[in-house]
């Protein structure tokens, strides 16, 4: 079906309507949803490409994560950011500021809710119940934005990271590793 813009931006507008109005319980298990499934989509990428070793291929299976969140009508913040303000700006009754800062507070929450339940998940998965030292993909995983960060160790995969060492002084017998230096020291 083809929209002519005018209608297309309606419709957007519509939306973003929609979505302040939207009760507290459905966003936040929209956005939950949202980001869960694109941080699993990151993983499954990163999976790609550490077992194939060609970044394109990961690249190729990302968007998929994507495919999967309009589908089932999930909510991410950077689409809140864009059709909230939209109603607002439309001067739809009911809309106000504090309505689009809820939305974007709760979908805020959710997204990163939704994101941290699957970093947990997949330090579980890949360190085997925390009983082994992460896998190649583990390892990849936590170093994703290592050389943009500006900042030694601050980053998404920092939480394999943590478990990784702990276990490996478990393991090992080795005194501490990095983990403790970060706790006696804060972050590097």
């Amino acid at each position: 079906m083809y929209l002519i813009p005018t209608e297309f931006v309606t419709k957007m507008v519509d939306s973003g309507e929609s979505k302040i109005f939207m009760s507290t319980r459905d966003t936040l298990i929209r956005a939950y949803m949202a980001g869960a499934i694109l941080a699993l989509a990151a993983v499954f990428a990163i999976t790609i490409t550490v077992q194939t070793g060609s970044p394109l291929v990961g690249a190729a299976f990302f968007p998929v994560g994507f495919i999967m969140l309009y589908l089932m009508g999930f909510d991410l913040l950077t689409g809140v950011f864009v059709l909230c303000p939209l109603a607002l700006l439309d001067k739809r009754p009911g809309v106000t500021v504090k309505g689009v800062l809820r939305n974007w507070g709760l979908v805020f929450v959710g997204n990163f809710a939704g994101a941290l339940t699957v970093a947990v998940m997949m330090a579980f998965v890949f360190t085997y119940g925390f009983s082994a030292a992460a896998g190649d993909v583990g390892v990849k995983i936590s170093h994703i934005g290592e050389p943009y960060s500006g900042l030694r160790r601050v980053r998404p995969g920092r939480l394999v990271d943590h478990f990784s060492a702990r276990h490996a002084v478990q393991l090992d017998g080795i005194d501490g590793g990095g983990w403790r230096d970060d706790l006696h020291h804060g972050w590097r």
